[in-house]
């Protein structure tokens, strides 16, 4: 049996004394990623990927007390041996790895399967349980080779230079933002970012990951020559006074979302490229099959149809969902904390 269960704070591991991804404050948190929705203030510790480390920073802020790990290096923690390894999400992203007594239970995290240049590629493990997202967990999620959608980007920039007005493409500021800028060609035309996606560019750089030059729009001014130019903004920016900056302009999203018809009329958008950092339906398969897991649970998404498809292909496949967080009982409440050394990751 799997030492991890679903709690009112999230997915905890009560015999290692730590959560991960917890959804409130506990006293040690595994960190798969630093998405937003990943990553809660105010926990007496986390264990994260170092490759994440910057980006994770810009959540977490300097004074977090944070253990930061290689990928594949074992953490133990009252006979839990605990690790993290590429999840191919984005930048520092992670699948955890636990073994308890002889049995392995990987819990993926958010993962994607196609390359990108930006982050580590995921790395299938071998376990006896696995614990799989299904955010696009529907059969007609299927992703076109990423180099073609990135051709198409660039080719719908070009024809928006030669009529003189500028292309702003929407995308997620974090991974997302830095996927694409790494596949534009700085040759057709100045690239301008939004100031949060400037500041992720510049925690990218750190780390070490190459991305063509960029300037933050509120930096350049309204001198700027955005008629030619593209600029990644956050989707949020849509509908703000901010997009008054550019004049004229064509707008497109980029997100696995765009593979449904009609979604790009709903985004208010003139163009849809359909690029995720999540894994389709067949790599959602491909994935479960490579751990070679006879128990999978499946969280996160289109759970049920996922879960079908695994129980035909003769796996013990469940659901795993989340409890509300006023169901929380006192079982449920994060171990109590002992003294300073409580508190830290060994």
């Amino acid at each position: 049996m799997t030492p991890l269960r679903m709690t009112g704070r999230g997915l905890a591991c009560e015999a290692g004394g730590f959560d991960i991804d917890p959804r409130t404050p506990v006293a040690r948190a595994v960190i798969t990623h630093a998405h937003a929705d990943h990553v809660v203030r105010g926990c007496g510790a986390y264990l994260a990927a170092r490759e994440g480390a910057h980006v994770l920073r810009s959540r977490l802020g300097n004074d977090a007390l944070v253990r930061f790990v290689e990928y594949g290096e074992s953490v133990v923690l009252d006979g839990i041996r605990l690790s993290l390894h590429p999840a191919g999400h984005i930048l520092g992203s992670a699948q955890v790895r636990v073994e308890h007594r002889g049995r392995v239970t990987v819990f993926s995290g958010d993962y994607k399967l196609q390359p990108d240049p930006t982050c580590t590629p995921f790395e299938p493990l071998r376990c006896h349980c696995f614990i799989t997202e299904s955010t696009f967990g529907l059969p007609v999620y299927r992703w076109d080779d990423p180099a073609q959608v990135l051709a198409d980007i660039r080719a719908w920039w070009r024809s928006n230079r030669e009529a003189g007005r500028a292309s702003v493409l929407f995308a997620y500021v974090l991974g997302k933002a830095q996927r694409v800028l790494a596949g534009l060609d700085p040759a057709i035309g100045p690239i301008f970012t939004h100031a949060s996606v400037e500041e992720m560019n510049r925690r990218y750089r750190m780390s070490g990951v190459g991305l063509p030059n960029t300037a933050a729009v509120e930096a350049a001014g309204r001198k700027a020559d955005f008629g030619r130019a593209l600029i990644l903004a956050p989707p949020s920016a849509r509908r703000t006074s901010w997009m008054k900056t550019f004049g004229e302009c064509s707008t497109a999203l980029v997100s696995g979302w765009m593979r449904l018809r009609g979604m790009r009329r709903r985004r208010g958008v003139d163009r849809g490229f359909a690029l995720s950092d999540h894994a389709d339906w067949p790599g959602l398969m491909e994935a479960v099959a490579a751990t070679g897991a006879g128990e999978v649970l499946v969280t996160h998404g289109y759970v049920d149809p996922v879960v079908r498809m695994l129980r035909e292909k003769g796996l013990d496949a469940k659901p795993l969902t989340a409890k509300p967080a006023e169901d929380e009982t006192t079982e449920d409440r994060p171990p109590r904390a002992l003294g300073p050394q409580a508190w830290e990751f060994p």
